[in-house]
C-alpha cells in the first residue's frame, strides 16, 4: 500500500506473481482488476489458458508464428491448437527478499532498490520453454511489484491532479535472463517480456491509444486490427492521431501499434465510475526488432507490435467468451541474449477516481485528449 493506506495492491505468488486487483480507497473500495471469481473459486485448471484475471500478468511472446510458445511444431494456428506455458499461467512463483541481477541488463533499469517491504515486493521464476520451431529457452524471470506514492507517479506522468482525486499507483520491473547454455538467435526465435492488464468491461468504457502521427510510407499502418478479423468501424475510431477502442467485452478483437507507432502511453476511460486508467512504460529508443505475435507463419517475424489492447467477446458465434474483460498491453523488444545477459521491461498502471473535470487536466497531460472527446469517440 502507499503512505496514505488507501491506494493499495493486491500481488499473488501462486498466481505467476500478478497484481490481481488494486484500489484508490482503502480494503472497501472499487477493485479495478477483472477477477474470474469463479474459476479461482474452482481451484481446478482448465486448458488452454487459465484466465483466473489480473491487472498486471506476466506473459512470454510471441503467441503466434514460427517462433510461437503457445504452439506446438506443425499444429494449425487455432483455438483448439492454442496452450498458454504453464509457468505464467498455472504455477507458482517464488517469493524473494533479494534480486540476484549481476549480469548486464538490456533495458530501462530499476527506478528504485529492490525489496520486500508494505510497498514492494521481488518475485523470481525459472522457466524452460520451446518454441514452433523447436528451440529450448531456459531463463531466469525476476519480477519486482512496487506501489508509488501519489507525488512520484504524477511527476513520471507529466501531469498534476486535484487533492480530492483519488489515485493508486503500481509499476512492475520485469526481468528476463538467458541462463542457458547458447545464446537466443533470430535464426532460432526470440522471446519477449509481455504484460497484460485484464480490467472490468462495460459499454461505457473507451480504450484510448495516441500514435505517432506521419505518413503511412515512412511509418507504416497506425495500427494492426486484423489478430482475430478486422475490428469493425464502429469499435475503432481513429481521431486526430489518436485511437478510440470498445472496452464492452462484447466483440473479440484486438488492435496493436508498431516501434514506429507506439507512443510510451496509452490508458482508458470508464464513463460510468469515474475512472481513468493510464499505463506507462520502458520503450528502448531506435530498436524495431519485436516479435510478431499473429496466428501465421510470418515472412517478417520481428515486425510486431509495441502495445496492444483487446476486448474479450465470444470466441464463436453462439460461444461463451474468456471473460469477458478488455486488456491493456505492453511489450519488450525481442531479446537477443548471450548466456548471462538480461533484459528488463517496465510496466507502470496509474488509476484516478474523479469527477469529469478533475479528470480532464491528467487526460490531457497524459493522452493529449479531453474526457469529453474519450466519451464522443465511439458514439
Amino acid at each position: 500500500m502507499d503512505k496514505s493506506g488507501q491506494g493499495r495492491v493486491a500481488v499473488l505468488p501462486k498466481m505467476q506473481g500478478r497484481v490481481m486487483t488494486s484500489t484508490a480507497a482503502g480494503p472497501n473500495g472499487y477493485s479495478f482488476g477483472w477477477i474470474n471469481r469463479e474459476l479461482v473459486a474452482a481451484g481446478k485448471p482448465v486448458l488452454h489458458m487459465n484466465a483466473y484475471g489480473g491487472e498486471d500478468r506476466f506473459w512470454l511472446g510471441p503467441e503466434g508464428g514460427q517462433f510461437s510458445v503457445f504452439f506446438k511444431k506443425g499444429v494449425p494456428f487455432d483455438l483448439e491448437h492454442w496452450y498458454t506455458p504453464t509457468p505464467v499461467d498455472t504455477e507458482p512463483w517464488e517469493l524473494v527478499a533479494k534480486p540476484t541481477r549481476s549480469t548486464p541488463s538490456l533495458g530501462a533499469e530499476s527506478s528504485s532498490p529492490v525489496s520486500r517491504s508494505r510497498q514492494s515486493v521481488l518475485l523470481r521464476k525459472v522457466m524452460h520453454v520451446r518454441n514452433y520451431s523447436g528451440t529450448m529457452f531456459s531463463l531466469r524471470v525476476e519480477r519486482r511489484v512496487q506501489v508509488l506514492e501519489r507525488d512520484d507517479a504524477l511527476k513520471l506522468l507529466g501531469a498534476t491532479a486535484d487533492r480530492d482525486v483519488k489515485m493508486v499507483a503500481y509499476e512492475s520491473d520485469n526481468e528476463v535472463a538467458n541462463i542457458g547454455r547458447e545464446p537466443w538467435k533470430k535464426e532460432t526465435g526470440l522471446l519477449s517480456i509481455w504484460i497484460l492488464g485484464m480490467f472490468n468491461p462495460s459499454p461505457e468504457i473507451t480504450i484510448v491509444v495516441p500514435y505517432v502521427a506521419g505518413a503511412q510510407q515512412q511509418l507504416g499502418p497506425v495500427a494492426n486490427n486484423s489478430y482475430f478479423g478486422k475490428v469493425p468501424a464502429d469499435r475503432l475510431v481513429d481521431k486526430d492521431g489518436v485511437l478510440y477502442f470498445s472496452g464492452d467485452g462484447k466483440y473479440r478483437g484486438k488492435i496493436g501499434l508498431s516501434p514506429q507507432r507506439a507512443k510510451t502511453v496509452l490508458g482508458s476511460y470508464d464513463a460510468v465510475n469515474g475512472v481513468l486508467t493510464i499505463v506507462q512504460y520502458n520503450k528502448p529508443e531506435g530498436v524495431e526488432d519485436y516479435v510478431n505475435s499473429m496466428w501465421q507463419i510470418q515472412d517478417q517475424p520481428f515486425r510486431g507490435d509495441v502495445v496492444n489492447s483487446y476486448n474479450d467477446g465470444p470466441t464463436s458465434p453462439g460461444g461463451k467468451p474468456l471473460g469477458p474483460f478488455y486488456e491493456l498491453e505492453t511489450s519488450s523488444p525481442a531479446a537477443a541474449l548471450a548466456p548471462g545477459q538480461s533484459i528488463l521491461h517496465t510496466h507502470r498502471t496509474v488509476h484516478f477516481v474523479g469527477s469529469e473535470a478533475q479528470l480532464d487536466p491528467i487526460a490531457k497531460a497524459t493522452l493529449g485528449v479531453t474526457i469529453a472527446q474519450i466519451k464522443s469517440a465511439l458514439r
